[in-house]
Protein backbone atom coordinates (compact mmCIF):
# COMPACT_ATOMS: atom_id res chain seq x y z
CA UNK A 1 0.00 0.00 0.00
CA UNK A 2 1.20 3.81 -1.28
CA UNK A 3 2.08 5.75 1.40
CA UNK A 4 -0.63 8.43 2.08
CA UNK A 5 0.87 12.01 2.62
CA UNK A 6 -1.15 14.61 4.37
CA UNK A 7 -2.60 17.82 2.03
CA UNK A 8 0.08 21.01 1.64
CA UNK A 9 -1.81 23.62 4.21
CA UNK A 10 -2.56 26.39 1.67
CA UNK A 11 -1.09 29.81 2.62
CA UNK A 12 -2.47 32.45 1.75
CA UNK A 13 -0.62 35.03 -1.33
CA UNK A 14 -0.98 38.54 -0.55
CA UNK A 15 -1.76 40.70 -3.62
CA UNK A 16 0.98 42.35 -5.65
CA UNK A 17 -0.81 46.04 -5.08
CA UNK A 18 0.50 46.22 -1.34
CA UNK A 19 3.70 47.72 -0.48
CA UNK A 20 6.63 46.45 -0.20
CA UNK A 21 8.84 48.89 1.52
CA UNK A 22 8.47 50.99 4.59
CA UNK A 23 8.45 53.96 2.86
CA UNK A 24 5.60 52.99 0.53
CA UNK A 25 3.73 51.67 3.52
CA UNK A 26 3.70 55.45 5.30
CA UNK A 27 3.27 56.96 1.73
CA UNK A 28 -0.03 54.62 1.23
CA UNK A 29 -1.17 56.49 4.60
CA UNK A 30 -1.26 53.29 6.84
CA UNK A 31 -1.31 54.11 10.68
CA UNK A 32 -0.44 51.42 13.20
CA UNK A 33 -3.41 49.62 15.52
CA UNK A 34 -2.81 47.25 18.16
CA UNK A 35 -4.45 43.91 18.16
CA UNK A 36 -7.33 45.24 20.07
CA UNK A 37 -7.64 48.57 18.39
CA UNK A 38 -7.66 46.54 15.22
CA UNK A 39 -11.14 44.33 16.17
CA UNK A 40 -12.58 47.17 17.72
CA UNK A 41 -12.78 49.34 14.72
CA UNK A 42 -13.63 45.99 12.01
CA UNK A 43 -16.30 45.39 14.65
CA UNK A 44 -17.56 48.60 14.82
CA UNK A 45 -17.13 48.81 10.21
CA UNK A 46 -19.47 45.48 10.30
CA UNK A 47 -22.27 46.55 12.93
CA UNK A 48 -22.37 49.70 10.77
CA UNK A 49 -22.89 47.57 7.46
CA UNK A 50 -25.29 45.20 8.92
CA UNK A 51 -22.58 42.52 7.55
CA UNK A 52 -22.85 39.13 9.54
CA UNK A 53 -20.45 39.41 12.78
CA UNK A 54 -19.83 35.97 13.60
CA UNK A 55 -20.98 33.92 10.86
CA UNK A 56 -21.37 29.70 11.69
CA UNK A 57 -22.40 30.74 15.46
CA UNK A 58 -25.68 29.19 16.29
CA UNK A 59 -28.09 30.46 18.94
CA UNK A 60 -25.81 33.12 20.54
CA UNK A 61 -27.22 35.93 18.99
CA UNK A 62 -29.02 37.19 21.72
CA UNK A 63 -27.02 35.85 24.92
CA UNK A 64 -23.48 35.83 24.32
CA UNK A 65 -22.33 37.46 21.24
CA UNK A 66 -23.15 40.89 22.78
CA UNK A 67 -21.16 39.89 25.88
CA UNK A 68 -18.54 39.35 23.09
CA UNK A 69 -19.37 42.42 21.33
CA UNK A 70 -18.76 44.57 24.39
CA UNK A 71 -15.60 42.74 25.32
CA UNK A 72 -14.15 43.21 22.68
CA UNK A 73 -15.10 46.93 21.85
CA UNK A 74 -13.71 47.54 25.60
CA UNK A 75 -10.19 45.87 24.72
CA UNK A 76 -10.96 42.80 27.06
CA UNK A 77 -9.29 39.71 27.33
CA UNK A 78 -12.04 37.40 28.02
CA UNK A 79 -12.68 33.50 29.21
CA UNK A 80 -15.33 31.47 28.08
CA UNK A 81 -16.55 29.36 30.77
CA UNK A 82 -19.30 26.36 29.55
CA UNK A 83 -20.06 22.65 29.75
CA UNK A 84 -18.47 20.72 26.59
CA UNK A 85 -19.84 20.61 23.16
CA UNK A 86 -21.08 24.72 23.73
CA UNK A 87 -19.15 26.01 20.59
CA UNK A 88 -16.69 28.02 23.11
CA UNK A 89 -13.55 27.09 20.38
CA UNK A 90 -15.76 27.39 17.41
CA UNK A 91 -16.41 31.17 18.71
CA UNK A 92 -12.68 31.81 19.74
CA UNK A 93 -11.67 30.77 16.58
CA UNK A 94 -14.42 33.16 14.65
CA UNK A 95 -12.68 36.23 16.15
CA UNK A 96 -10.00 36.52 13.59
CA UNK A 97 -12.19 37.00 10.79
CA UNK A 98 -12.55 40.48 12.51
CA UNK A 99 -8.65 40.88 12.36
CA UNK A 100 -7.52 43.18 9.10
CA UNK A 101 -7.14 40.54 6.32
CA UNK A 102 -3.67 41.65 5.90
CA UNK A 103 -0.79 43.41 7.69
CA UNK A 104 2.62 44.17 7.88
CA UNK A 105 5.22 42.73 9.16
CA UNK A 106 9.20 42.64 9.55
CA UNK A 107 10.24 39.59 7.05
CA UNK A 108 11.45 36.86 9.50
CA UNK A 109 10.38 38.29 12.47
CA UNK A 110 9.47 35.60 14.81
CA UNK A 111 6.99 38.03 17.05
CA UNK A 112 5.33 39.52 13.57
CA UNK A 113 6.36 42.59 14.27
CA UNK A 114 4.85 45.77 12.55
CA UNK A 115 7.46 47.82 10.62
CA UNK A 116 6.42 50.47 12.49
CA UNK A 117 6.24 49.39 15.83
CA UNK A 118 9.99 47.16 16.32
CA UNK A 119 10.22 45.44 19.70
CA UNK A 120 13.69 43.68 19.68
CA UNK A 121 16.65 45.08 19.35
CA UNK A 122 17.47 43.62 16.38
CA UNK A 123 14.29 44.36 14.69
CA UNK A 124 15.28 48.16 15.95
CA UNK A 125 18.58 48.59 14.25
CA UNK A 126 16.95 46.69 11.13
CA UNK A 127 14.42 49.73 10.71
CA UNK A 128 17.07 52.39 11.54
CA UNK A 129 19.80 50.97 9.01
CA UNK A 130 17.23 50.65 6.19
CA UNK A 131 14.97 53.83 6.81
CA UNK A 132 11.99 53.73 4.13
CA UNK A 133 14.12 51.34 2.36
CA UNK A 134 13.54 48.72 4.56
CA UNK A 135 11.46 45.70 2.91
CA UNK A 136 8.24 44.39 4.34
CA UNK A 137 6.04 41.47 4.14
CA UNK A 138 2.42 40.79 4.62
CA UNK A 139 0.79 38.56 6.99
CA UNK A 140 -2.78 37.06 6.53
CA UNK A 141 -5.13 37.14 9.48
CA UNK A 142 -5.49 33.46 9.12
CA UNK A 143 -1.61 33.40 10.15
CA UNK A 144 -2.43 35.85 13.35
CA UNK A 145 -3.98 32.84 15.61
CA UNK A 146 -2.77 30.86 18.08
CA UNK A 147 -3.89 28.05 20.42
CA UNK A 148 -2.88 25.88 22.99
CA UNK A 149 -4.76 23.01 24.74
CA UNK A 150 -4.39 22.83 28.40
CA UNK A 151 -2.89 19.99 29.48
CA UNK A 152 -0.82 19.00 33.25
CA UNK A 153 2.11 19.02 31.37
CA UNK A 154 2.63 21.74 29.23
CA UNK A 155 5.39 23.72 30.30
CA UNK A 156 6.52 27.65 30.82
CA UNK A 157 8.75 27.15 27.52
CA UNK A 158 6.23 25.78 25.54
CA UNK A 159 3.67 29.46 26.40
CA UNK A 160 6.25 31.64 27.06
CA UNK A 161 9.81 29.99 25.90
CA UNK A 162 13.52 29.14 27.21
CA UNK A 163 16.81 29.98 26.51
CA UNK A 164 18.31 28.44 23.73
CA UNK A 165 21.75 27.05 25.09
CA UNK A 166 22.93 26.48 21.56
CA UNK A 167 22.21 30.40 20.58
CA UNK A 168 24.61 30.64 24.38
CA UNK A 169 27.20 28.80 23.10
CA UNK A 170 27.22 30.30 19.94
CA UNK A 171 28.77 33.93 22.16
CA UNK A 172 25.41 35.51 22.91
CA UNK A 173 24.94 36.87 26.66
CA UNK A 174 22.51 35.39 29.05
CA UNK A 175 19.89 38.33 28.58
CA UNK A 176 20.33 38.88 25.03
CA UNK A 177 16.45 38.58 23.86
CA UNK A 178 18.35 36.48 20.99
CA UNK A 179 19.32 33.98 23.15
CA UNK A 180 15.78 33.14 23.96
CA UNK A 181 13.54 30.43 21.85
CA UNK A 182 10.12 31.95 21.91
CA UNK A 183 6.94 30.30 22.85
CA UNK A 184 3.43 30.17 21.36
CA UNK A 185 2.80 33.54 23.03
CA UNK A 186 5.30 35.60 22.57
CA UNK A 187 4.89 34.18 18.71
CA UNK A 188 1.62 35.14 18.03
CA UNK A 189 2.01 38.75 18.36
CA UNK A 190 -0.04 41.19 17.02
CA UNK A 191 -2.75 38.48 16.88
CA UNK A 192 -5.36 36.17 19.08
CA UNK A 193 -3.82 33.44 21.22
CA UNK A 194 -6.43 31.33 22.96
CA UNK A 195 -5.49 28.87 25.80
CA UNK A 196 -8.09 26.14 26.20
CA UNK A 197 -9.83 24.02 29.03
CA UNK A 198 -7.27 26.36 31.29
CA UNK A 199 -7.94 25.01 34.44
CA UNK A 200 -6.21 21.96 33.09
CA UNK A 201 -3.24 23.95 33.12
CA UNK A 202 -0.89 23.38 36.24
CA UNK A 203 -1.27 26.59 38.77
CA UNK A 204 2.50 27.12 38.83
CA UNK A 205 2.01 27.43 34.69
CA UNK A 206 -0.96 29.93 35.24
CA UNK A 207 1.70 32.63 36.91
CA UNK A 208 3.54 32.67 34.15
CA UNK A 209 0.25 34.17 32.01
CA UNK A 210 -0.02 36.89 34.87
CA UNK A 211 2.67 39.31 32.98
CA UNK A 212 1.56 38.72 29.76
CA UNK A 213 -2.15 39.59 30.80
CA UNK A 214 -1.31 43.11 32.75
CA UNK A 215 2.09 44.29 31.81
CA UNK A 216 1.98 42.86 28.74
CA UNK A 217 5.92 41.36 29.03
CA UNK A 218 7.31 38.22 29.59
CA UNK A 219 9.94 36.60 31.91
CA UNK A 220 11.98 34.13 31.32
CA UNK A 221 14.42 32.36 33.12
CA UNK A 222 14.52 34.91 36.21
CA UNK A 223 15.31 38.18 33.95
CA UNK A 224 12.55 40.02 32.07
CA UNK A 225 12.45 40.86 28.40
CA UNK A 226 11.01 44.12 28.28
CA UNK A 227 9.04 43.26 25.32
CA UNK A 228 5.60 45.41 25.05
CA UNK A 229 3.41 42.18 23.38
CA UNK A 230 0.42 43.12 21.79
CA UNK A 231 -2.53 40.35 21.59
CA UNK A 232 -5.60 39.66 22.88
CA UNK A 233 -6.05 36.68 24.69
CA UNK A 234 -9.28 34.56 25.14
CA UNK A 235 -9.38 31.13 27.20
CA UNK A 236 -11.62 28.31 27.86
CA UNK A 237 -12.98 26.91 30.68
CA UNK A 238 -15.76 24.21 31.66
CA UNK A 239 -17.57 25.85 34.82
CA UNK A 240 -17.19 22.43 36.73
CA UNK A 241 -13.20 21.92 36.05
CA UNK A 242 -13.41 26.01 37.48
CA UNK A 243 -13.80 25.08 40.88
CA UNK A 244 -13.23 20.84 41.26
CA UNK A 245 -11.03 19.49 38.94
CA UNK A 246 -8.90 22.25 38.55
CA UNK A 247 -8.88 26.12 38.73
CA UNK A 248 -8.11 29.32 37.40
CA UNK A 249 -5.78 30.96 39.89
CA UNK A 250 -7.40 34.30 41.03
CA UNK A 251 -4.90 36.39 40.48
CA UNK A 252 -4.98 35.07 36.60
CA UNK A 253 -9.14 35.37 36.98
CA UNK A 254 -8.77 39.17 37.97
CA UNK A 255 -6.60 39.62 35.07
CA UNK A 256 -9.50 38.96 32.50
CA UNK A 257 -11.69 41.66 31.63
CA UNK A 258 -14.58 39.71 30.70
CA UNK A 259 -15.87 36.63 31.96
CA UNK A 260 -19.02 35.30 29.75
CA UNK A 261 -21.11 32.29 30.01
CA UNK A 262 -22.02 29.91 27.10
CA UNK A 263 -24.54 28.00 26.78
CA UNK A 264 -26.45 24.81 24.72
CA UNK A 265 -29.33 26.40 21.80
CA UNK A 266 -32.25 27.52 24.32
CA UNK A 267 -35.33 26.37 22.17
CA UNK A 268 -35.77 23.58 20.05
CA UNK A 269 -35.08 25.22 16.53
CA UNK A 270 -31.88 27.17 17.40
CA UNK A 271 -31.10 23.10 18.26
CA UNK A 272 -32.32 22.03 15.27
CA UNK A 273 -30.35 24.76 12.92
CA UNK A 274 -27.32 23.43 14.44
CA UNK A 275 -28.03 19.82 13.14
CA UNK A 276 -28.52 21.07 10.33
CA UNK A 277 -25.44 23.16 9.95
CA UNK A 278 -22.53 21.17 11.68
CA UNK A 279 -24.03 17.56 10.75
CA UNK A 280 -22.24 15.95 7.65
CA UNK A 281 -25.26 13.57 6.34
CA UNK A 282 -24.40 10.96 3.90
CA UNK A 283 -28.31 10.56 3.14
CA UNK A 284 -30.95 12.37 3.38
CA UNK A 285 -32.67 12.52 6.63
CA UNK A 286 -36.44 14.34 6.48
CA UNK A 287 -37.50 17.27 8.96
CA UNK A 288 -39.40 15.11 11.15
CA UNK A 289 -36.56 12.86 12.22
CA UNK A 290 -34.38 15.44 12.60
CA UNK A 291 -36.88 16.80 14.64
CA UNK A 292 -36.95 13.60 17.04
CA UNK A 293 -33.31 13.51 17.15
CA UNK A 294 -32.98 17.25 18.30
CA UNK A 295 -35.82 16.15 20.90
CA UNK A 296 -33.95 13.17 21.88
CA UNK A 297 -30.60 15.55 22.66
CA UNK A 298 -32.63 18.00 24.62
CA UNK A 299 -34.47 14.96 26.91
CA UNK A 300 -31.11 13.33 27.53
CA UNK A 301 -29.81 16.98 29.01
CA UNK A 302 -32.80 17.57 31.34
CA UNK A 303 -33.14 13.78 32.26
CA UNK A 304 -32.81 13.30 36.37
CA UNK A 305 -30.30 10.26 35.25
CA UNK A 306 -27.89 12.52 33.75
CA UNK A 307 -25.33 14.16 35.25
CA UNK A 308 -25.59 18.12 35.21
CA UNK A 309 -22.66 19.06 36.11
CA UNK A 310 -20.98 17.20 32.82
CA UNK A 311 -23.18 18.20 30.34
CA UNK A 312 -24.70 17.26 27.07
CA UNK A 313 -22.58 17.86 24.12
CA UNK A 314 -24.62 19.75 20.89
CA UNK A 315 -21.83 17.14 19.21
CA UNK A 316 -24.54 14.35 20.83
CA UNK A 317 -27.38 15.49 18.30
CA UNK A 318 -25.26 16.12 15.56
CA UNK A 319 -23.91 12.87 15.68
CA UNK A 320 -27.22 11.00 15.72
CA UNK A 321 -28.33 12.70 12.87
CA UNK A 322 -24.45 11.43 11.17
CA UNK A 323 -25.44 7.80 12.52
CA UNK A 324 -29.57 7.75 10.98
CA UNK A 325 -28.12 9.06 8.04
CA UNK A 326 -25.35 6.28 7.90
CA UNK A 327 -27.68 3.54 8.43
CA UNK A 328 -30.00 5.06 5.44
CA UNK A 329 -26.99 4.65 3.81
CA UNK A 330 -26.53 0.70 4.47
CA UNK A 331 -30.06 -0.13 3.77
CA UNK A 332 -29.72 1.46 0.85
CA UNK A 333 -26.18 -0.59 0.25
CA UNK A 334 -27.60 -3.79 0.94
CA UNK A 335 -30.70 -3.62 -0.29
CA UNK A 336 -29.40 -2.20 -4.15
CA UNK A 337 -30.20 -5.60 -5.85
CA UNK A 338 -34.02 -4.56 -5.02
CA UNK A 339 -34.28 -2.03 -7.30
CA UNK A 340 -37.83 0.53 -7.69
CA UNK A 341 -40.33 -0.43 -10.01
CA UNK A 342 -38.57 2.02 -12.68
CA UNK A 343 -35.39 0.13 -12.30
CA UNK A 344 -33.14 2.11 -10.06
CA UNK A 345 -32.05 1.84 -6.86
CA UNK A 346 -33.79 3.34 -3.89
CA UNK A 347 -32.29 6.44 -2.84
CA UNK A 348 -31.05 6.41 0.93
CA UNK A 349 -33.53 8.01 3.16
CA UNK A 350 -33.29 7.84 6.69
CA UNK A 351 -36.87 6.76 8.68
CA UNK A 352 -37.47 7.12 12.33
CA UNK A 353 -36.47 3.17 13.23
CA UNK A 354 -32.97 4.06 12.34
CA UNK A 355 -32.46 6.11 15.18
CA UNK A 356 -32.62 3.14 17.75
CA UNK A 357 -28.98 2.36 16.93
CA UNK A 358 -27.94 5.45 18.59
CA UNK A 359 -28.98 4.53 21.93
CA UNK A 360 -26.02 1.64 21.83
CA UNK A 361 -23.46 3.96 19.65
CA UNK A 362 -23.53 7.13 21.61
CA UNK A 363 -24.21 6.48 24.95
CA UNK A 364 -20.63 6.88 25.42
CA UNK A 365 -21.16 10.59 25.31
CA UNK A 366 -23.33 11.07 28.36
CA UNK A 367 -22.11 10.55 32.07
CA UNK A 368 -24.82 9.36 34.05
CA UNK A 369 -25.55 9.48 37.47
CA UNK A 370 -23.71 7.08 39.67
CA UNK A 371 -26.91 5.07 40.49
CA UNK A 372 -27.70 4.22 36.74
CA UNK A 373 -24.68 1.68 35.81
CA UNK A 374 -26.32 -0.89 33.90
CA UNK A 375 -29.23 1.26 32.60
CA UNK A 376 -27.55 3.40 30.02
CA UNK A 377 -29.09 2.00 27.05
CA UNK A 378 -32.63 1.59 28.82
CA UNK A 379 -32.65 5.62 29.45
CA UNK A 380 -31.81 6.50 26.55
CA UNK A 381 -34.32 4.23 24.30
CA UNK A 382 -36.82 5.55 26.92
CA UNK A 383 -35.58 9.17 26.13
CA UNK A 384 -35.93 8.43 22.51
CA UNK A 385 -39.29 7.33 22.41
CA UNK A 386 -40.38 10.09 24.39
CA UNK A 387 -39.12 12.35 21.85
CA UNK A 388 -40.70 10.55 18.78
CA UNK A 389 -44.00 10.84 20.99
CA UNK A 390 -43.26 14.42 21.25
CA UNK A 391 -42.45 15.45 17.69
CA UNK A 392 -45.92 13.13 16.59
CA UNK A 393 -48.20 14.75 18.94
CA UNK A 394 -46.47 18.53 17.63
CA UNK A 395 -46.66 17.65 14.03
CA UNK A 396 -50.05 15.31 13.74
CA UNK A 397 -52.04 15.70 16.53
CA UNK A 398 -55.75 16.03 15.66
CA UNK A 399 -55.65 14.27 12.24
CA UNK A 400 -57.67 11.53 10.88
CA UNK A 401 -55.23 8.68 11.14
CA UNK A 402 -57.98 6.19 11.12
CA UNK A 403 -56.78 4.74 8.04
CA UNK A 404 -53.39 3.71 8.95
CA UNK A 405 -55.20 1.52 12.21
CA UNK A 406 -57.80 -0.09 9.64
CA UNK A 407 -54.56 -1.44 7.90
CA UNK A 408 -54.35 -3.95 11.04
CA UNK A 409 -57.57 -4.13 12.21
CA UNK A 410 -58.22 -8.18 10.95
CA UNK A 411 -55.27 -9.66 12.37
CA UNK A 412 -52.89 -7.95 9.57
CA UNK A 413 -49.72 -6.89 9.95
CA UNK A 414 -47.10 -4.62 8.56
CA UNK A 415 -43.48 -5.16 9.00
CA UNK A 416 -40.56 -2.64 8.77
CA UNK A 417 -37.28 -2.10 10.36
CA UNK A 418 -33.29 -1.69 8.92
CA UNK A 419 -33.68 -3.84 6.26
CA UNK A 420 -37.14 -3.12 4.49
CA UNK A 421 -36.94 -1.38 1.81
CA UNK A 422 -39.21 1.76 1.33
CA UNK A 423 -40.93 -0.11 -1.49
CA UNK A 424 -41.79 -2.91 0.49
CA UNK A 425 -42.96 -1.19 3.12
CA UNK A 426 -45.50 0.78 0.74
CA UNK A 427 -46.22 -2.27 -0.77
CA UNK A 428 -47.98 -3.89 2.56
CA UNK A 429 -49.52 -0.49 3.16
CA UNK A 430 -51.25 0.07 -0.23
CA UNK A 431 -53.54 3.10 -0.73
CA UNK A 432 -53.84 4.91 3.05
CA UNK A 433 -56.93 7.44 3.77
CA UNK A 434 -55.07 10.31 5.46
CA UNK A 435 -51.45 9.96 4.07
CA UNK A 436 -51.40 12.85 2.14
CA UNK A 437 -52.40 14.83 4.46
CA UNK A 438 -49.65 13.71 7.10
CA UNK A 439 -47.14 14.11 4.02
CA UNK A 440 -48.32 17.69 3.74
CA UNK A 441 -47.82 18.19 8.17
CA UNK A 442 -44.55 16.52 7.87
CA UNK A 443 -43.47 19.06 4.90
CA UNK A 444 -42.79 16.20 2.66
CA UNK A 445 -44.47 17.99 -0.27
CA UNK A 446 -47.25 16.71 -3.27
CA UNK A 447 -44.72 14.41 -4.86
CA UNK A 448 -42.35 12.80 -2.29
CA UNK A 449 -40.44 10.13 -3.04
CA UNK A 450 -40.55 6.31 -1.88
CA UNK A 451 -38.15 6.79 0.55
CA UNK A 452 -39.75 9.59 2.19
CA UNK A 453 -43.02 7.90 1.56
CA UNK A 454 -41.84 5.21 3.64
CA UNK A 455 -40.54 7.45 6.49
CA UNK A 456 -43.78 9.36 6.86
CA UNK A 457 -45.74 5.54 6.85
CA UNK A 458 -43.24 4.42 9.72
CA UNK A 459 -43.62 7.34 11.62
CA UNK A 460 -47.23 7.75 11.91
CA UNK A 461 -47.58 4.16 12.76
CA UNK A 462 -44.73 4.49 15.21
CA UNK A 463 -46.32 7.67 16.86
CA UNK A 464 -49.58 5.30 16.69
CA UNK A 465 -48.05 2.62 19.15
CA UNK A 466 -46.01 5.10 21.29
CA UNK A 467 -49.79 6.58 21.43
CA UNK A 468 -51.47 3.37 22.38
CA UNK A 469 -53.41 2.74 19.62
CA UNK A 470 -51.31 0.50 17.41
CA UNK A 471 -49.17 -3.18 19.12
CA UNK A 472 -45.74 -3.41 18.10
CA UNK A 473 -43.50 -6.50 18.17
CA UNK A 474 -39.91 -6.86 17.48
CA UNK A 475 -38.77 -10.14 15.82
CA UNK A 476 -35.71 -11.87 16.43
CA UNK A 477 -34.13 -10.89 13.09
CA UNK A 478 -34.66 -7.91 14.11
CA UNK A 479 -37.43 -6.58 12.40
CA UNK A 480 -40.44 -4.30 13.68
CA UNK A 481 -44.14 -5.57 13.65
CA UNK A 482 -46.71 -3.39 13.90
CA UNK A 483 -50.61 -4.48 14.14
CA UNK A 484 -53.44 -5.44 16.59
CA UNK A 485 -54.12 -2.53 19.70
CA UNK A 486 -51.75 -0.89 22.01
Amino acid sequence: MGRVTAPTPVIPVPPADLPGTLGALRAAGHQYRTVKQELRDNLLARMRSGETRFPGIVGYDDTVLPEVERALLAGHDMVLLGERGQGKTRLIRALGALLDEWTPVIPGSVLNEHPMHPLTPASRTQVAEAGDDLPIGWLHRSMRYGEKLATPDTSVGDLIGDVDPIRIAQGRTLGDPETIHFGLVPRTNRGIFAVNELPDLAERIQVALLNVLEERDIQVRGYQLRLPLDLLLVASANPEDYTNRGRIITPLKDRFGAEIRTHYPVDLELELALIRQEADLVAHVPEHVLEVLARFARAVRESPSVDPRSGVSARFAIAAAETVAGAALRRAGLLAASATPEGRPEAAVARVGDAVSVTSTLRGKVEFESGEEGRETEILAHLLRTATAETFRAHLAGLDLSGFTALVEDGAAIETGELVSATELLRQVGTVPGLAKVLDRLDLGDAPTSGEAAAAVEFVLEGLHLTRRLGKDVTDSGRTVYGGRG
